[in-house]
């Protein structure tokens, strides 16, 4: 990860931990990350995962590009800036929250047969899943669903959710609603 993502990160991280009075042991509490990797995290020393943000994002009851924003970030937008890369997991934000539209959309992309797993957002929280490209298996309510190229489909996120792929590429778009 670029290093002025890094800081980035670390900054909002430490800034809504902060504003809330919360001390890296409540953070820890609140988002199941363990307080020696948020300390790490906000010191820099250390990059997050996908799903650590996802992790801490919830936690603070944040959105997940939030805590990617940079204050000095052009309005419209840096490919580079808002993407993340995993082996095998791909986001790159296509919209970031705003407040007065309450959401934020992805394009995800995931490869190798591989599986990412979200745990449950706030309630009152949709998703919006387009596919894109490929086939995508999508966990929710208990139960896997498949979708097709084209075809789409919304669920409550308060509800631990996967997305999987059948081993070929899968690119699809996530819109994340906040109520």
């Amino acid at each position: 990860m670029h290093d002025h993502i890094s800081k980035s990160i670390a900054e909002q991280i430490k800034q809504r931990r902060k504003t809330r009075g919360w001390s890296l042991d409540k953070l820890s509490a609140a988002s199941g990350v363990s307080k020696a990797m948020l300390g790490q995290i906000e010191r820099q020393e250390s990059s997050p995962t996908v799903a650590t943000l996802w992790k801490i994002a919830t936690g603070l009851e944040c959105s997940f590009s939030g805590l990617l924003s940079r204050t000095d970030a052009s309005p419209y937008g840096d490919d580079e800036e808002l993407a993340r890369h995993e082996d095998n997991f791909r986001v790159k934000t296509l919209f970031a929250f705003n407040p007065d539209s309450g959401f934020e959309m992805f394009e995800l992309t995931l490869l190798n047969a591989h599986t990412q797993w979200s745990d449950a957002h706030a309630v009152g929280v949709y998703e919006h899943v387009v596919v894109q490209h490929g086939e995508l298996l999508l966990y929710y309510d208990e139960q896997w669903h498949t979708l097709k190229e084209g075809e789409s489909a919304r669920f409550h996120a308060n509800q631990r959710h996967g997305y999987k792929t059948n081993g070929q590429q899968t690119r699809f778009i996530d819109v994340i609603s906040y109520p």
